[in-house]
């Protein structure tokens, strides 16, 4: 499982060095790469998968019994958008430009686990971020649902 965040920097030709437990958890996880693609109208920063994650979420989109022209569309820019990303000998991916472009990412990044995939944001983008949750932490709605996972 992918946990824990961490800051990092990403090169002028958008290369990022993937820290050495997330690459032991990809290598677990069916190759010496990851699955970068950004999610619609969610967040602006890239989600990676391992091979074995993704190929288990498109095996899932394959299967839907009807597609909606939404569900289509989001299919279009997710699956579309996804790009395989090898490790270098350094331990680097190369983030193409689209996807860069996208989740704004210039040089200051961070690098955050979450359990099944693990995100890449700008450092602009996760501060800002981060704004939301703390006034998300005052709804009671909120705080029930934190609850109800025992923290």
């Amino acid at each position: 499982m992918f946990r824990t965040r961490s800051s990092h920097t990403i090169d002028a030709k958008g290369r990022l060095i993937i820290p050495a437990r997330f690459r032991d958890l990809l290598k677990a996880g069916g190759g010496d790469g990851v699955v970068v693609t950004g999610m619609p109208g969610v967040v602006k920063a890239l989600h990676s998968y391992t091979f074995e994650e993704w190929s288990r979420i498109e095996t899932q989109i394959l299967s839907l019994p009807k597609k909606s022209e939404e569900m289509r569309r989001f299919i279009r820019f997710f699956i579309g958008g996804a790009s395989e990303c090898s490790c270098d000998k350094q331990g680097r991916v190369l983030i193409p430009p689209d996807l860069r472009n996208y989740a704004g990412l210039k040089k200051e990044i961070m690098l955050v686990g979450v359990l099944d995939h693990f995100e890449i944001w700008s450092r602009e983008n996760w501060d800002n971020d981060q704004k939301y949750l703390e006034k998300d932490m005052l709804k009671e709605d909120f705080k029930n649902e934190i609850e109800n996972i025992g923290l």
